[in-house]
């Protein structure tokens, strides 16, 4: 492997579960998807799915080798561990809904041996009528949840947010969540891939038999006293660059930059920043380093330490999503 930090176009990892669809390869032209794909992993360093470096002089070259070649050179010095990539960024294509489903926090995570889960969803596109469920309804205990998972109406107990193209919604470790069907999502999150699942709509899975839930994990973690998440409505697309913050939490920033003409996007050192290209073209240019196209749909990584590189739209405005950590 050779040379600086530089600009990283990416090749995701795909993965295959019942509820997935075909939008990743018929919408955003992913060819190498799977005819039925639920989750790409877009940046991730993770055994079960790694992304590397789809094109350039270090093609083929996966995730964890760059964070090893460089450390906080990539991932930046407000990353808490140096040698491990902190985030893990995906598309989700729900055909189907999602089973109910919760994250250990960072506190829980200690006492249930799993890996902390903070996440936010930004929602791509969806069908009329899509529905996000995240949170419960007010004053939902222990005893009342488990009482529903015996009768069977866990649905009922659901805050249920409508999946307006746009919308973005946090959902910390601890809140019980699901996807609704129809929905195209971007999600940001901490590099976990623990979830615990609490209900499945009584469906059964490709053998015929009910997919393994998690009730007493899922219990375990649940944040009972968790406020319902409210729902960032999709920013207006105003003229010429700008810039809007979606989320802020101890763990990641996600914002919606919408870009018209030249804007610089260099680094200081303190994070890195992934992209995903959300409409339109863009090219990314840095210094002593290849100019690249990262085409819509596409995901690229600029490491903290390139402190010189500009983002240029080609044929039209291009809107993105830029993930980073806080600081």
């Amino acid at each position: 492997m050779n040379g600086d930090p530089q600009p990283l176009l990416l090749e995701p990892a795909y993965v295959s579960y019942l509820w997935g669809g075909s939008r990743l390869r018929e919408e955003l032209g992913r060819k190498r998807a799977p005819a039925r794909c639920a989750e790409s992993w877009e940046v991730s360093d993770r055994d079960e799915g790694m992304s590397t470096v789809a094109d350039g002089p270090l093609a083929g070259t996966t995730l964890r080798e760059l964070v090893e070649r460089w450390g906080a050179g990539l991932v930046g010095s407000a990353a808490p561990d140096s040698g491990r990539f902190p985030l893990l960024v995906k598309l989700i294509d729900a055909r189907l809904r999602l089973s109910v489903q919760v994250h250990p926090d960072d506190a829980s995570a200690v006492a249930c041996g799993g890996e902390a889960k903070t996440e936010c969803w930004h929602v791509l596109d969806s069908a009329k009528g899509s529905s996000i469920f995240a949170g419960l309804r007010p004053g939902v205990d222990e005893a009342e949840f488990r009482a529903a998972l015996d009768e069977k109406r866990v649905g009922e107990l659901l805050n249920v947010i409508p999946a307006g193209r746009g919308t973005t919604i946090f959902v910390p470790g601890g809140l019980v969540h699901a996807i609704g069907e129809g929905c195209l999502i971007l999600e940001v999150q901490q590099n976990s891939n623990t979830t615990y699942r609490v209900y499945d709509w009584d469906r059964v899975g490709a053998d015929g038999k009910p997919r393994e839930l998690h009730v007493e994990k899922a219990m375990s973690v649940i944040g009972w006293k968790l406020p319902q998440p409210a729902p960032v409505p999709s920013p207006p697309a105003g003229e010429g660059n700008s810039t809007v913050r979606l989320v802020s939490c101890p763990h990641f920033t996600l914002e919606a930059v919408s870009l018209a003409d030249r804007m610089p996007a260099g680094q200081r050192g303190t994070t890195f920043a992934a992209y995903f290209v959300s409409s339109g073209r863009v090219g990314i240019r840095a210094r002593d380093c290849e100019d690249l196209v990262a085409e819509r749909g596409a995901t690229f990584l600029l490491p903290a330490a390139l402190d010189d590189c500009t983002l240029v739209p080609f044929g039209g405005p291009a809107r993105l999503l830029r993930a980073a950590l806080p600081g």
